[in-house]
This record gives C-alpha cells, sequence and structure tokens, in this order.
C-alpha cells in the first residue's frame, strides 16, 4: 500500500464517519442493540482515542523512533475508565474530526517516510508503518460497518414491524 492511498482513504472515511454520525439524537446514540453491545457514543469514543493513542502514535513511532515502544493501552477498558457512556457526543466526534485532520496532516508533511521499519510485536511479529496503516483503515471499515449496523437495527427497533422487504443483514 502507498502512503497516499492510506492518507486519501483516511480522509474519505473521516467524511463517511462524520456522514453517519452528524445530527445524531441523544436517543440515537444511546440506544444499544444489548447491554454487551457499543452504542454510537461508545463508537466515538473508542475512534478518537484510538486516532490519538494507537493508530497516530504508533505509526509515528515506527517511522521516527523505531527502536522505542510505544506505551501499552487497553480499549476495551477504557470504555469504563474514561466514562465513554458519559461524554459530550457532539463534543467527541467534533474531538474526533480534528484529530484525524492532525493526523492526515502529519502523514502528508512526511517526506519519504520509511514505513518498513518497524519492531517484534509478540502478538504480531514484525509491525511496520505498512502495518499500521492498513490496519488503520481496516479500523475505521470495522466501526463504520459497525454503526452502519446499530444505525440499521434502531431503525428496524423504530418501525415496530418487518423491515426485510429492504433486504436482511447478513
Amino acid at each position: 500500500m502507498e502512503i497516499k492511498y492510506a492518507i486519501d482513504k483516511l480522509e474519505k472515511n473521516k467524511d463517511i464517519i462524520s456522514t453517519l454520525l452528524h445530527g445524531a439524537t441523544e436517543s440515537e446514540y444511546t440506544w444499544k442493540q444489548s447491554s454487551k453491545k457499543w452504542n454510537l457514543l461508545e463508537i466515538i469514543c473508542h475512534l478518537y482515542d484510538e486516532e490519538i493513542e494507537d493508530f497516530r502514535t504508533r505509526t509515528k513511532n515506527v517511522i521516527e523512533t523505531p527502536d522505542l515502544r510505544p506505551p501499552t493501552f487497553d480499549p476495551v477498558s477504557w470504555v469504563k475508565d474514561r466514562r465513554y457512556a458519559e461524554q459530550d457526543f457532539d463534543e467527541k466526534l467534533t474531538n474526533f474530526l480534528l484529530e484525524r485532520d492532525k493526523s492526515i496532516r502529519y502523514l502528508k508533511d512526511l517526506k519519504n517516510p520509511s514505513l518498513t521499519q518497524g519492531y517484534d510485536y509478540k502478538e504480531y511479529g514484525y509491525v511496520d508503518g505498512l502495518f499500521f496503516m492498513t490496519n488503520w483503515l481496516a479500523h475505521d471499515y470495522l466501526h463504520i460497518k459497525q454503526i452502519v449496523r446499530l444505525k440499521y437495527d434502531y431503525a428496524a427497533e423504530l418501525a415496530q414491524r418487518d423491515i426485510s422487504y429492504a433486504g436482511t443483514w447478513k
């Protein structure tokens, strides 16, 4: 994957996420399919934290200081520890979009970065800039899918009738 491709897709994903979440009502962003699933508020909090503390940090780390290891983190615990359910949805969405802009600026400002330098990561083997760039995009796509599924299920809940005429989710 070329860095220009990744930057372009990260920019497009920012717009997709913004479009999917902008203007959500409180009942929309707090609704859950089940107690074990995340709602839209928790998803945007997660995306915000991951943007800063995971993908941008780790990509920057392997490009600029591959001999140093970034700090460990536990995104699953963040949901409770950082009180995602109590955050302000619109503020988190705005902050995520600003942080994505910072990430894109950082990537665009790189001059001939070495995306193949990295280090051994016990769970994934050798990780480098390409590893983090491709996983950054994959992470976006997983959460875009999650958001769309959540919105579909919320619409079905509101309809209180069969919506299979539209097609079924597989």
